[in-house]
């Protein structure tokens, strides 16, 4: 480490480099163009069945691997291929409907240069991320994002930075625009994403439910006593039991609570019908709601069960709090 007074420019200079990142980025947002406009509809309006193929040589190939893996999470099929890799052997990987996707900063990339003959004979469209648009591959190239000349952020300007963070920058901003062209939903990414956190925060109730066999629904005029050998015998003993009305809209609920309130205050209750001693007006969600709402709803009103209703108010499952903890939700 450097000595003396130069301690006290660490920072200043780590915030230099952020800022010189920061100033390229911001001036590929004033420079995009037409061609990202062509770039989005090529792949907001892919065949089906087609995939995105990314390919990059170096710090541009780790790169590449980001951008594959953001448009596989927003359901475009998208994988990485290493160039060298498709030219010995991988280029049967491609398939004449998919589209190529190539990053280099100079555009004559040998490895890529070499494959893309091929990959015009498959039939593939071409996307490139150069900073030259004069470049072989931006002249080969169905639609070339030009990203521009950029400095090299750090003390001997070599390094890849500054044109790795601008086409990682840009790699984003095709994915999200492409994906703000569709009507892909926050269910739909869900899918993509049920591992940790983010799965849980974006699991729909209607998949973690209580629903059919696992549901114990009882009609008003039902004993209590009848009531409780239902939830009993119902798989995984719900602990509760959605009341319906002789129509099968929702009216009431009996849980544990209820039942410990009866056994205080009326010994004889056991042959009552639950529409006397049930809980009136109980809580309720959609089915199209998400995991974190159906626990907001239990935690403000102290609940352990929530039930799902249809459009009719007619209960068609029941959350319990245990499935909220099983799934990480928080």
């Amino acid at each position: 480490m450097k000595s003396g007074g130069q301690k006290g420019k660490i920072l200043s200079y780590g915030r230099e480099i952020l800022r010189l990142e920061a100033q390229a980025i911001s001036e590929l947002e004033h420079a995009l163009d037409q061609n990202f406009e062509r770039a989005v509809c090529m792949l907001a309006e892919r065949p089906a069945g087609s995939r995105l193929v990314v390919s990059g040589i170096g710090k541009t190939g780790f790169i590449g691997m980001k951008i594959s893996a953001t448009f596989a999470s927003i359901g475009i099929p998208s994988f990485f291929l290493h160039p060298a890799e498709a030219a010995h052997g991988d280029l049967g990987r491609y398939s004449k409907e998919d589209i190529a996707l190539f990053l280099s900063n100079s555009g004559e990339t040998p490895e890529i240069l070499r494959v893309i003959p091929q990959i015009k004979r498959i039939g593939c469209r071409l996307i490139a991320f150069t900073a030259d648009p004069g470049s072989t591959l931006a002249r080969h190239s169905d639609v070339t994002i030009c990203v521009g000349k950029v400095e090299e952020a750090g003390p001997l300007g070599l390094a890849p930075t500054t044109s790795t963070a601008v086409m990682l920058a840009l790699g984003d901003a095709l994915a999200m625009t492409a994906l703000n062209q569709t009507e892909f939903s926050k269910e739909q990414y869900a899918f993509f994403h049920p591992g940790g956190a983010l799965g849980a925060a974006l699991t729909p109730v209607s998949s973690i439910m209580r629903s059919g066999e696992e549901h114990c629904i009882v009609k008003e005029s039902t004993r209590t006593r009848d009531v409780l050998h239902s939830i009993s015998t119902t798989p995984r003993r719900p602990g509760a039991a959605s009341v319906v009305s002789p129509q099968g809209a929702l009216v009431g609920i009996f849980t544990d609570g209820d039942l410990r309130r009866c056994l205080d205050q009326n010994s004889s209750f056991l042959d009552l019908e639950i529409r006397d001693v049930m809980g009136r007006n109980p809580k309720r969600i959609s089915s199209d709601k998400l995991a974190p709402e159906a626990l907001r709803v239990m935690s403000e009103h102290k609940i352990d069960q929530l039930i799902v209703v249809d459009g009719e108010d007619r209960p068609i499952g029941m959350v319990d709090i245990q499935d909220l903890v099983a799934i990480g939700v928080r």
